[in-house]
């Protein structure tokens, strides 16, 4: 099967409005790319909510990958760290325990500056990054699940 013919999801951690938007486009023109059209989104308030939207997602059955998306900027308590390692962990396992392709497209920067430099256009687009890993992931368990003649 090919992405035109899959359905993929975008979770979203709205707490940045206007990176979220940036990391969403760049996701969406990835998939579009791909042939698969554009992703369903759903949004939730921030990056500490993302692994838990990527489990709906990924149990629903509707979605062949889920690209997770928003930013985290540091700021002066430990909360930053907290979140950020939850998040990721909380991706990581979604995708390994349900088998569903879920990539880690969460900006995790010092400053808004580094946020903006990596949420559109150029060379860092983590937006389209994720999508671009759901893509490959996708792409390689379809390989996988092929039978192919062993020649015995």
């Amino acid at each position: 099967m090919s992405a035109a013919d899959r359905r993929y999801a975008i979770v979203v951690g709205r707490f940045y409005a206007d990176l979220a938007e940036r990391l969403v486009a760049g996701a969406q023109g990835a998939f579009a790319e791909a042939g698969a059209g554009e992703a369903d989104v759903f949004d939730v308030p921030g990056a500490f909510e993302l692994p838990m939207a990527a489990q709906l997602c990924a149990q629903s059955g509707r979605y062949a990958g889920v690209a997770c998306l928003g930013a985290v900027i540091r700021g002066e308590t430990d909360h930053y760290d907290y979140v950020c390692a939850e998040a990721a962990r909380g991706i990581q396992d979604v995708q390994l325990r349900t088998g569903v392709p879920c990539a880690f497209g969460v900006l995790t920067v010092d400053t808004l500056e580094q946020a903006l430099a990596r949420s559109g256009g150029g060379k860092r687009d983590s937006g389209r990054h994720a999508a671009e890993a759901v893509l490959a992931l996708d792409a390689v368990k379809d390989r996988l699940a092929q039978t192919h003649p062993t020649g015995a």
